[in-house]
């Protein structure tokens, strides 16, 4: 699918998955931006230049350029001028409204490529599904989903595992979770039970749930789940680690 920008792949999306993967690819690139990257972000956004987009794109890149010249353009066009406000408020609520914005352009563009596929009924409900089952770019900036994601899940699973039970890969916990019907002898629902919960459950830094096969580490101290590369920590690593803390709850006891 084209990206209107230099991270573009050729139209070749023909179903609904197709369309989400490109979505996903698209909300990484721009959460990057507005988290990891957001010292360099805020520089690209001079007030002093004219109407400027925050572009996400298929291969999880962001830019922050000025918008398409084609008329119409080839993709729905993201905000313009987010650059504008950027000294004129509080930068946490400048980010978290240029995320409000991004959410709504990436909709726009899934809903675009719907449209131009020939989407029936049950794909675009099945492409809105899999794209509400992620939270939104603003719920990741201002916090929201890590805060839901403790509310569903149980604090008494996870306390009762020992922190050697934490360090482990989730491809493993969720293998021993996800036992096919006909192939399960025990015939009791704590592995279907098992299995939602690590469906719902987001990483503490990206804020989603991809790499289910990827090795996941929970921090003893707030029991939030994060993907290994995003805290850069390694199954290797984890086997030395007794008591493990997310970098969030380091730097709070650092300040304190």
């Amino acid at each position: 699918m084209d990206g209107g920008g230099s991270g573009a792949a050729p139209y070749g999306a023909r179903s609904a998955e197709e369309v989400f993967r490109d979505y996903r690819a698209r909300r990484a690139g721009m959460i990057k931006a507005l988290t990891t990257d957001v010292d360099k972000f805020f520089k690209l956004c001079d007030p002093e230049k004219e109407n400027l987009c925050l572009y996400g794109y298929p291969n999880e890149t962001w830019e922050v350029t000025l918008p398409a010249e084609e008329v119409p353009p080839e993709i729905p066009e993201p905000a313009l001028g987010i650059n504008f406000a950027r000294d004129g408020m509080n930068e946490k609520d400048w980010l978290a409204l240029v995320a409000v914005h991004s959410d709504s352009w990436l909709l726009s563009v899934a809903f675009y490529f719907g449209a131009r596929f020939g989407f029936d009924k049950e794909a675009r409900r099945r492409l809105f599904s899999m794209i509400n089952n992620m939270p939104t770019i603003f719920e990741v900036v201002t916090g929201s989903a890590k805060k839901q994601t403790k509310e569903k899940t149980p604090n008494s699973s996870s306390k009762s595992n020992k922190p050697s039970s934490k360090v482990q890969s989730r491809a493993e916990s969720r293998s021993k979770a996800k036992v096919p019907k006909d192939e399960d002898e025990s015939g009791d629902d704590d592995g279907d039970e098992e299995a939602e919960e690590h469906d719902n459950t987001l990483c503490g830094t990206c804020g989603t749930n991809d790499g289910k096969d990827q090795f996941w580490i929970c921090c003893d101290n707030c029991e939030k789940w994060y993907h290994g590369k995003c805290v850069k920590i390694t199954p290797a690593r984890a086997e030395h680690i007794k008591q493990y803390k997310c970098p969030d709850c380091t730097n709070k006891r650092a300040r304190a």
